[in-house]
């Protein structure tokens, strides 16, 4: 998770300062584009003066709400998934839950696969339990707000200055917090104009030759029409020659997390290590107890094939909340060690580090982690 800013809210924190918060500490953008994230449901308006973490939103969590008189409800794992026909009670759908919510003025927030890559997200708190300073998101993820391209003009030598400006009050030239950003580098280029042309340097039916300089920078797509129009009006050619590239989304942060373990251990020693930690009741594991592993490769939550987007060596163990049968057997077959959790065991130590972040970004409310959320399985 980001460091929190200080909010500047004196009093009446409403939802929608609430969603700007939590978007300032997880970045909705992060998250997966096929989940559902950040408001679910709730007025922009309310007020909010106690705010509860949960995993999931069960009945028991509802009650726990409605009890303490919460506002404003963060679950992990998003309550509307689906496309909803009908919000109605009683009933054993999400949709019951979501309607009692609603029917109370309790807001439901949703950070799920954001919160899975973000700084000290879920993957970064399991990272921490194992025993891992430092790591490497395992998937990284397009920032597709960044929808970005280069342009690059040709300009003589004695003009490049007006024109770069012009481009650069356009829009052009910005990349993070810098701005009439640019390369330049200078060549030789050549036309013919026909006898309709009037070039500013030269003749028409002449072949010649200029002393040019490529320039070339970053704009936002949106911008195209405004930066070419201002290079146009700028530039002293009758025909500018220049090029437009699309550029990728830069990829950043992802989900799941690959790192090396403070020191060696074995399977057993981390699976105790791990349990305790995290209070787990209903842990499995993969391997030999006494195989020793230097490298864990985390996914909290169910890992599905995402440990094997990287090559896995006998010393690497996976990490997870959740590992189906096949996936356990292709585990075997790499001949690397794994730990499963239990789905719920591997989310639920983010809670506390979410409380903490939130309360320090908004002064004047009252951040809890639900007593009532509850692993769904039961050990004997």
């Amino acid at each position: 998770m980001r460091k929190p800013k200080q909010s500047r809210v004196p009093r009446g924190v409403t939802v929608a300062d609430m969603c700007g918060a939590l978007e300032s500490i997880v970045p909705l953008k992060l998250a997966q584009d096929w989940d559902n994230v950040g408001l679910l449901a709730g007025d922009r308006d309310a007020n909010v003066r106690h705010v509860m973490l949960a995993i999931d939103l069960t009945e028991p969590v509802v009650r726990e709400a409605m009890d303490a008189s919460i506002d404003f409800i963060v679950s992990y794992h998003p309550p509307i998934f689906k496309p909803i026909r009908s919000l109605v009670r009683p009933g054993t759908g999400m949709e019951a839950l979501a309607y009692q919510c609603i029917r109370e003025g309790v807001a439901i927030y949703t950070p799920h696969t954001a919160l899975d890559a973000a700084d000290g997200g879920t993957n970064d708190c399991l990272a921490r339990l194992c025993g891992i300073d430092a790591c490497e998101a395992l998937v990284t993820v397009d920032d597709a707000s960044r929808n970005e391209c280069k342009i690059v003009v040709f300009v003589p030598h004695n003009a490049v200055e007006i024109v770069a400006d012009a481009m650069f009050q356009a829009g052009a030239g910005h990349i993070g917090e810098y701005s009439q950003c640019s390369f330049r580098t200078s060549g030789e280029g050549t036309f013919f104009g026909n006898e309709t042309t009037n070039p500013n340097v030269g003749s028409s039916e002449h072949f010649e030759r200029v002393e040019e300089v490529r320039l070339e920078t970053i704009l936002r797509s949106r911008d195209i029409p405004a930066v070419i129009a201002a290079m146009r009006s700028a530039h002293p050619y009758e025909e500018p020659a220049f090029d437009i590239y699309p550029l990728r989304s830069r990829p950043i942060r992802g989900i799941g997390r690959v790192g090396r373990l403070e020191k060696p251990l074995s399977l057993r020693d981390l699976t105790r290590k791990l349990k305790r930690a995290t209070n787990a009741k209903n842990m499995q594991f993969i391997g030999s107890p006494d195989k020793v592993v230097d490298r864990a490769v985390i996914v909290v939550g169910s890992a599905g094939s995402l440990p094997f987007q990287i090559p896995l060596t006998p010393r690497d163990v996976i990490v997870t909340g959740e590992i189906r049968h096949h996936n356990a057997l292709q585990i075997q077959r790499h001949g690397c060690a794994a730990i499963a959790l239990g789905h719920w065991a591997s989310e639920r130590p983010v809670l506390h580090s979410l409380r903490d972040a939130i309360a320090k970004s908004v002064q004047g409310i009252r951040v809890d982690v639900s007593a009532a959320d509850r692993d769904p399985f039961d050990s004997l």
